[in-house]
């Protein structure tokens, strides 16, 4: 993969107990640095004018006085220090990138992943909040919209946490299309499935809040069944995937038991559907919070573009995964029947 990174963000220092820290940058890129054919590019930030497209100049004049102050607690969970403003806008301007470089041709082996923080996906138009300060994947999304790149951009968020934020930059938006696999319950409390856009743009926002304990078998079924479809009917230019791994089965502040091999099946099905919608792909990093998990998932992500065949552990999907998948399907989504994984291939010899 072409890999997206700057030193700067290293310097959003949180503080020695916060779990959104400079060692997960750190711990990605050891778990990259014996990965063949992994290139890094470092991009520009972002500049002002492209982060109030989806930011008020209100927001963005706080929060730059903010952290010229020195920074601080935000509010309980989002810390800034003064670096905290140049580290954010060049989180944008990776994610920036990553959009840019999909849309120039880059997928294969070059496919883009955006290798910053802060991370964005809780911050709304006027407010930081949830770790993040900028939204990386909405300013990302607007930029190829406003500079023509694209017509219309889909973003898919697997993170195990609601991206409010981006949710509410785009819900009365026809062209974009926001879709989410969470665990229902957990920060912020949003992302219900009867949220799915607003007015002309209903439709286009797509949410399925699983409960705790859902792991692959009903992440890759809401992608196969009803995400995915609704992705090529969408069509979309571009798929930035809003990629955090806090739902990952080690990772300390969530209750979902996605493996690795997981990440990895969730990217297969992912190449599938951009293939299927003929549609450019790009990552953007948002949580993850075990080091070891976090790093272990972004390097398969990027295996699967370098060959892997990612391994399914257990294709049982849970009674209430099938009832939350199949709810999401009544709101009126286009939709696949459920996939038997454990069916041989379609032409495969099997005695």
């Amino acid at each position: 993969m072409r890999v997206g990174y700057r030193d700067v963000c290293l310097e959003h220092d949180t503080g020695p107990r916060h779990p959104e820290s400079p060692d997960r940058l750190r711990a990605i890129k050891r778990a990259l640095a014996s990965r063949h054919n992994v290139e890094y590019v470092a991009p520009e930030a972002t500049d002002r004018g492209s982060a109030l497209a989806v930011h008020t100049n209100g927001y963005i004049n706080e929060l730059e006085r903010f952290c010229e102050d020195g920074g601080g607690n935000w509010d309980a969970d989002t810390v800034a220090v003064e670096e905290t403003w140049d580290a954010a806008f060049a989180a944008a301007g990776l994610a920036e990138w990553a959009a840019e470089a999909a849309l120039d041709g880059a997928d294969g082996r070059e496919t883009p992943f955006a290798l910053g923080r802060p991370p964005g996906h809780h911050a709304v138009a006027d407010d930081a909040m949830g770790f993040c300060f900028l939204n990386n994947a909405a300013v990302a999304a607007q930029s190829m919209l406003d500079a023509g790149a694209a017509d219309r951009v889909a973003i898919f968020d697997w993170d195990v946490h609601h991206g409010n934020g981006t949710q509410d930059i785009f819900y009365d938006r026809e062209d974009v299309f926001y879709a989410s696999v969470h665990e229902d319950g957990l920060y912020p409390g949003t992302g219900e499935i009867p949220e799915t856009g607003e007015g002309d743009a209903e439709g286009t926002t797509l949410n399925v809040p699983f409960p705790a304990g859902c792991g692959d078998a009903e992440y890759v079924a809401a992608v196969e069944e009803v995400i995915g479809p609704a992705i090529v009917e969408f069509d979309p230019d571009l798929l930035i995937v809003s990629a955090g791994f806090d739902a990952h089965e080690h990772d300390p502040i969530s209750r979902m038991v996605v493996t690795t091999d997981g990440y990895g099946l969730l990217t297969d099905v992912l190449r599938s559907t951009v293939a299927e919608a003929d549609a450019a792909m790009a990552f953007v990093l948002e949580g993850g919070y075990s080091l070891e998990t976090l790093s272990e998932g972004v390097a398969q992500v990027h295996e699967v573009f370098d060959g892997l065949e990612p391994h399914a552990h257990d294709w049982e999907i849970s009674e209430s995964g099938r009832s939350v998948i199949e709810e999401v399907k009544a709101q009126g989504f286009p939709s696949r029947e459920p996939f038997d994984h454990d069916e041989p291939d379609p032409g495969t010899d099997e005695e």
